[in-house]
């Protein structure tokens, strides 16, 4: 039943490895700390008297926590509630209504980040603010299994799972449908539900070609042609995100950057439907010489599915004005 609901297309794409499991942290802790800043201004939420044992509580329970906090600084309240949702440790009263005020506001601030930050030209950063915005929707931290995005899937399952060699969400829909089954242990109608997730789960073929690749000149401007299609064969709708306090639709950043110069070259934010085509502007680099770049597919919704692929980019000299005018 299970193999019948499910598509069994693999993403044709290498998996993110971009740069060290430290540096990807303490991206992530600033993009965290940058947040909570941005939104103690917005003054949505504040300290009650009361609230600092509650929230001395959740910091002894979250990964990122010091001695040096303030319990009565909202900045403090934001950070550990955001916390909280991303380990899905429960809040309840004020509390519980303060969180969802943050998560509300997340998205829009992350955005509002990755707008900074790629106008700045800084890749590094941006991809971790992207990744904010996947942790935040799906109530999961960058080193979570991705298998408890979907439903019935504890983490005790997802361990299980690890151990079998299944990660990703595309391991489990490649198993087998007797060891999936014996794996997950669900009932027919809890596979059911897990079937329809995994449907849906972005299965995105993806196909990019430099224009003029062979003419590409120091300096000049450079186009990329990125053609995208889903292959899921599902109604699209919101994404399956329980832990998420309202309604998301499935959105995607294309990226082309430099990881060695940390230099973010061009950004588009894309929603795709079914298929799209993309073009991507940026300048060549002013050295001439072999450029190792990276073209980005990420996706603001969902974890483990973003994809990059490294092109080497030739650059040569740069033309006279007389040479210009001899080409055309």
């Amino acid at each position: 039943m299970f193999a019948i609901c499910l598509c069994m297309c693999r993403v044709r794409a290498r998996y993110l490895t971009r740069c060290t499991e430290r540096e990807r942290e303490k991206e992530k802790e600033r993009a965290l700390h940058a947040y909570t800043h941005a939104h103690t201004l917005s003054h949505t939420h504040t300290y009650y008297t009361g609230e600092e044992r509650a929230l001395r509580q959740l910091a002894a329970h979250v990964p990122l926590s010091n001695d040096s906090l303030k319990y009565t600084d909202p900045h403090t309240k934001a950070f550990l509630l955001l916390q909280a949702h991303l380990s899905r440790m429960p809040v309840a009263g004020d509390l519980a209504m303060d969180q969802k005020t943050v998560l509300k506001e997340v998205l829009r601030l992350v955005q509002a980040m990755v707008d900074v930050l790629s106008s700045s030209g800084w890749l590094k950063p941006a991809l971790a603010a992207m990744e904010v915005s996947q942790m935040t929707v799906q109530a999961l931290w960058d080193s979570s299994p991705n298998l408890i995005q979907l439903p019935g899937v504890t983490t005790e399952v997802a361990k299980k799972a690890g151990e079998a060699g299944v990660e990703t969400v595309f391991d489990l829909m490649d198993m087998e449908d007797e060891d999936r089954n014996k794996l997950l242990n669900m009932s027919e109608n809890k596979l059911a539900s897990l079937a329809a997730v995994c449907n849906r789960y972005p299965n995105v073929s993806l196909e990019y070609e430099v224009v003029d690749a062979d003419e590409v000149s120091a300096g000049e401007q450079v186009q990329m042609v990125v053609k995208l299609e889903r292959e899921n064969e599902v109604e699209l709708g919101a994404v399956h995100a329980p832990h998420y306090p309202k309604d998301k639709e499935e959105a995607w950043w294309l990226l082309v950057g430099d990881a060695k110069t940390n230099s973010l070259l061009s950004i588009k934010r894309v929603t795709l439907q079914r298929k799209a085509t993309i073009k991507l502007e940026f300048n060549a680099p002013e050295n001439v010489g072999k450029h190792d770049l990276t073209l980005f597919f990420m996706c603001d919704a969902w974890a483990g599915c973003d994809q990059e692929y490294e092109f080497e980019l030739n650059v040569g000299e740069a033309m006279e004005e007389d040479e210009e005018e001899k080409a055309e």
